[in-house]
């Protein structure tokens, strides 16, 4: 058994910032009057942070890009069949990859739509003046009801997916915060050095520059009356 790097610093801070800020997403928009106000800006933060890890995803940490982690057919059907590698479980297993991939689409969704709503009382996203009165309808009802349960039902699954590893004695949590996993195989490391870390706050603020852009976009759209 040997200790591996598998969870790189810049991915263990999304995951728990994304968590911390899905949580409040739910609470605010149950509370509704001026904790809306925070519901935007905290939509804002999960723009930004889906930007990073699109893009953390291309160029981050081994086990954290799409390329190690996305399940293909062989890696699948060995997994079902209880016949994996070290390394088709070192980072996500390949079910556990396909939820990290329905949660980032869903998120995403949600934001598109969050962006395009208007609840007609006292907020409207940024991109509302862009797009047809049809739409913002569409995207205001998606957002306020399909895609908010399906964003709860994901963090329930996922919820449940770690209590029942825990009860098969093998404990997710703990390389999400410490970064190692214990493994009978070696498989290579993470790459979680000062310059990766770095190359993570570029990323981050190419990231904020992205969702500075779409706002400001809206807003200008909204004041030149487009």
């Amino acid at each position: 058994m040997q200790l591996v790097r598998i969870w790189d610093l810049p991915t263990r801070l999304f995951h728990w910032l994304l968590a911390a800020c899905v949580i409040a997403l739910v609470v605010t928009a149950k509370l509704g009057g001026e904790a809306m106000n925070w519901h935007l800006r905290l939509g804002y933060a999960v723009f930004g942070l889906l930007v990073f890890r699109l893009l953390w995803g291309l160029v981050g940490g081994h086990w954290s890009r799409f390329a190690s982690f996305v399940p293909t057919p062989g890696r699948l059907a060995r997994y079902l069949r209880g016949r994996t590698r070290a390394a088709d479980t070192a980072g996500h297993n390949p079910l556990g990859a396909l939820s990290v991939l329905a949660m980032l689409a869903v998120l995403g969704l949600q934001v598109a739509t969050g962006l395009m709503a208007d609840d007609e009382i006292a907020f409207a996203g940024p991109l509302t003046p862009l797009v047809s009165g049809e739409v913002v309808s569409l995207a205001t009802r998606w957002h306020k009801s399909w895609g908010q349960y399906l964003v709860i039902g994901l963090v329930v699954l996922h919820v449940l997916a770690i209590a029942w590893y825990l009860v098969r004695r093998q404990n997710l949590v703990k390389p999400m915060v410490t970064g190692d996993k214990l493994l009978a195989e070696p498989v290579p490391p993470a790459r979680d050095t000062p310059g990766a870390r770095l190359l993570a706050l570029v990323l981050l603020a190419v990231a904020a520059g992205v969702v500075y852009g779409v706002v400001r976009w809206g807003a200008s759209a909204s004041l030149s009356g487009f």
